[in-house]
């Protein structure tokens, strides 16, 4: 034991003496573990994070199928008649709604809003910190006025203080009794919301209308989801038939999720290909260990076979390379955390809060086992394969073949097979990484048809109990519109129920509309006031502008988008009619007076969405209820100069109008647009580091075997020199072997990337019209990259195999 010690104790010694290997192993092991560890440790606090409520795998959300393979939203009316089905132990409704104005809790102030009904809390196994749930009378149409409290708005108005219940706050201009205060893990759980509203839904609702509800149950003890789905659709089918509507589909139209897959359903594609890329690069870090290792092995065989041939056991032999290889596990396990440890600090700024459930990021102990295990069993297994390719280091063959350096002439096939394994892996991440690039490139190029500079918004939701109807809404925003343009440095103002584009779920108001064709399809509903054309500039296609003497009780006229007239009306709208849905009520027949350019509604990263705009004087009393229930207006100023520098006069054009009337999210459009692009910078940001890594990984490896090849030839070089061959010649000779390993990595690497090219364009960043998953000049500048970067790793061997003195290399025979 004491000489197997000791063994290890020298190898230890010559390699902290000689730090070399030292340092490039356990730096390359590093590399490999930092990049798993850290996504790892993502994927661990996001996909694998319980939700946080109690026995969260048992809560399953209800609705009708969508085309993405998950279960959307649902109607009351759908949400009523689900019952709940057999096998749930209990069923809840939550509808997220717009921001509401709160007075009495501070200054006036927009904050999120949260509807749910008396089962939602239950279901969730979530009960109030403070106070009760809402009762039965107050979950009811025309019931008393109540309202429980969001845990951030009571510590920040509120001060934490026990007594808030039974106080008054001020909602949308009614009173309302505060009687109770929800936990923390409910904001995180489903999103903001300061204040939370009952629904209030009548006892038979007829409303169809999937605006924002969702319906999530409990499943029962040893009931699955596919039993639950099973009765949720049968459920459905009943209901269909009840109303005349058929039922007789035939694949479930309904079904159940479970929740974390229904909230994960954006995150978890990237998180794969994160965590593949991650592993990519792990399994690139341990080849070029194994590579590392092999090299070692193979320049002791001189060494080795000498204490064969003087007695030493087979094992003794194997035990400095052992000791050396847990060395580099450890050293290189080490280096890795801190890697990752550093490199969480600085993505978690950048991850979005939605992605955490309200958590951070962090190392774990399952992580720390995971990188001692990856780094003790990867350098162990490194050093066996070593030993095993050098295991005839005693043979007269191999000391012939190697002379003093030990290292044979075919003992570099297993080193250059390796290379080329490092090159195709770095090859096929670099591409990924580059096609993404190109596809956010493009994205930023793409016109988005119309002139975002310049221009400042702003979201107001008019208090209802001051403004509960369609006059005075118009009223508020025409004298708001007049104030603005007087705001210095504004040259133009307008209203508008939604942005040409948005950034979030709720910037978009999707309506039904139906052709004089019959066909019928879902467009955006925008409601504009005067001026918002020519403010933004989105250009005019075909027909005339919304003017003065379109007012409410006038002829309904629509303006369509260019996409919608080119697709339903051959590309002539104007003149014809749109028949754009009603709740409750027939549809209203609208007049095409004018076509536009088309815009993209959810930024440059999606298609563009039909558009039909109405001027803001005739929307539907009813649609602009629902509306109201969703979002808020949109008020937008175009002029010269800094957009910030108009905050104050906006501000003061609204107090001097409606003093209690509080505004949000005041922003610039450039902002607003470029939030739209956010998540996939995150994505290029996280698939770039790791491509980099990649890089650096096949040039060190091709590196050490080129590196080690020229010292293995030193005689052989030196012998040409003397002869008489050019030194320039030599150094080219150097530089073809090293190419030809790159060589075939390339090819291996391009038709990975052709192969998965379908699996890109699955991703979000990918869906761009016109982007392609593969992109052939972008994965041919990537194997260019890789290709001078190979040469680069070659240029110093091959220089220095030019230089080789003829006297030294003849002497070493």
């Amino acid at each position: 034991m004491n000489v197997w010690l000791a063994e290890i104790v020298r190898s230890w010694r010559g390699n902290l003496r000689r730090p070399g290997f030292l340092l490039l192993a356990s730096g390359v092991l590093a590399l490999g573990i930092g990049a798993s560890v850290a996504v790892f440790a993502l994927i661990q606090n996001t996909v694998l994070r319980p939700l946080p409520v109690p026995r969260a795998e048992r809560l399953v959300t209800l609705g009708p199928w969508w085309d993405n393979g998950h279960v959307g939203g649902i109607s009351p009316h759908e949400y009523q008649y689900l019952g709940p089905p057999e096998g749930l132990r209990s069923l809840g409704l939550v509808h997220f709604g717009a921001a509401v104005n709160i007075a009495g809790a501070g200054d006036p102030a927009q904050v999120p809003m949260i509807r749910l009904d008396r089962y939602l809390l239950p279901t969730l196994g979530l009960q109030p910190s403070l106070g009760r749930n809402f009762n039965a009378q107050e979950d009811h149409p025309g019931g008393p006025e109540a309202v429980l409290l969001g845990y951030d708005l009571w510590q920040r108005a509120y001060g934490g203080d026990a007594g808030v219940i039974g106080r008054r706050l001020e909602i949308e201009g009614r009173p309302h009794t505060i009687v109770g205060v929800l936990p923390a893990a409910f904001n995180r759980l489903l999103g903001p919301g300061d204040v939370m509203l009952p629904t209030a839904l009548p006892v038979a609702s007829r409303d169809y209308n999937h605006n924002g509800a969702v319906a999530i149950g409990r499943l029962a003890d040893g009931v699955d989801v596919a039993t639950v789905a099973a009765q949720a659709d049968a459920h459905e089918r009943a209901m269909f038939r009840d109303m005349g509507m058929g039922g007789d589909w035939t694949r479930p139209r309904f079904g159940a999720e479970r929740l974390a897959d229904a909230f994960q359903q954006q995150t978890r594609p990237m998180l794969m290909l994160f965590l593949a890329s991650a592993l990519v690069v792990l399994l690139i870090a341990l080849v070029n260990l194994a590579n590392l290792m092999l090299l070692r092995a193979l320049s002791r065989n001189h060494d080795a076979a000498v204490r064969g041939a003087l007695g030493a056991s087979t094992f003794r032999l194997m035990l400095p390379a052992l000791g050396e290889g847990l060395l580099v596990g450890g050293c290189g396990t080490l280096l890795g955390m801190a890697l990752a440890a550093a490199g969480l600090a600085v993505v978690q700024g950048f991850i979005p809060a939605s992605w955490l459930w309200g958590g951070s990021i962090h190392i774990g102990v399952a992580d720390w086992l995971g990188a001692a295990c990856i780094g003790v069993l990867g350098t162990s297994l490194a050093a066996v394969l070593g030993l095993w390719r050098s295991r005839g280091a005693s043979t007269l063959e191999e000391l012939r073949q190697g002379g003093r350096h030990g290292i044979g002439l075919r003992s570099g096939r297993l080193s250059r097979a390796l290379v080329v394994a490092q090159v195709a892996l770095a090859a096929v991440l670099l591409s990924t990484a580059g096609i993404f690039m190109h596809a956010l490139y493009d994205a930023s190029r793409l016109q988005l048809g119309y002139d975002q500079d310049n221009v400042l918004t702003f979201e107001l939701a008019p208090v209802k109990g001051d403004y509960p109807d369609m006059a005075s809404l118009l009223e508020l925003s025409r004298r708001l519109v007049e104030q603005l343009r007087a705001v210095p440095g504004v040259t133009g103002a307008a209203v508008t129920t939604n942005l040409p584009t948005s950034d979030d779920n709720y910037g978009s108001f999707n309506n039904g509309v139906r052709t004089p064709a019959g066909t019928e399809l879902q467009a955006q509903l925008h409601g504009i006031g005067q001026g918002f054309l020519d403010l933004f500039a989105i250009p005019l296609r075909e027909g005339r502008d919304f003017d003065a003497s379109d007012v409410r009780g006038g002829e309904p006229v629509a303006i369509v988008s260019r996409d919608l007239s080119d697709k339903y009306y051959d590309g002539h709208a104007v003149g014809h009619a749109i028949d754009v849905e009603v709740p409750n009520t027939t549809p209203v027949r609208a007049r095409i007076v004018g076509v536009v350019g088309a815009t993209y509604q959810r930024g440059p990263l999606q298609p563009h969405q039909p558009v039909v705009y109405v001027p803001l004087a005739q929307m539907p009393a009813s649609t602009m209820m629902v509306f109201r229930e969703l979002e808020s207006l949109r008020f937008a100023l175009r002029g010269q100069g800094n957009p910030a520098d108009w905050g104050a006069g906006v501000r003061a054009a609204l107090a001097g109008i409606a003093p209690r009337q509080p505004i949000a999210r005041m922003r610039t459009m450039r902002s607003i647009v470029h939030a739209t692009t956010a998540d996939a910078r995150l994505n290029l940001l996280l698939i770039g580091v790791f491509a980099a890594l990649a890089l650096l990984l096949a040039v060190a490896g091709l590196y050490a075997v080129m590196a080690v090849a020229v010292a293995a030839r030193e005689r052989e070089l030196g012998v040409r020199l003397a002869l008489g061959a050019p030194p320039g010649r030599l150094a080219r000779l150097v530089l073809h072997g090293g190419l030809l390993q790159v060589a075939p990595g390339l090819a291996i690497g391009i038709a990975a990337t052709l192969g998965l090219s379908h699996a890109f364009m699955a991703l979000p960043l990918m869906m761009l019209n016109g982007t392609r998953g593969f992109d052939a000049t972008v994965v041919g500048g990537a194997c260019v990259a890789l290709a001078v970067a190979g040469l680069f790793a070659c240029l110093l061997p091959a220089l220095r195999a030019a230089r080789v003195p003829p006297m030294r290399a003849l002497q070493g025979e």
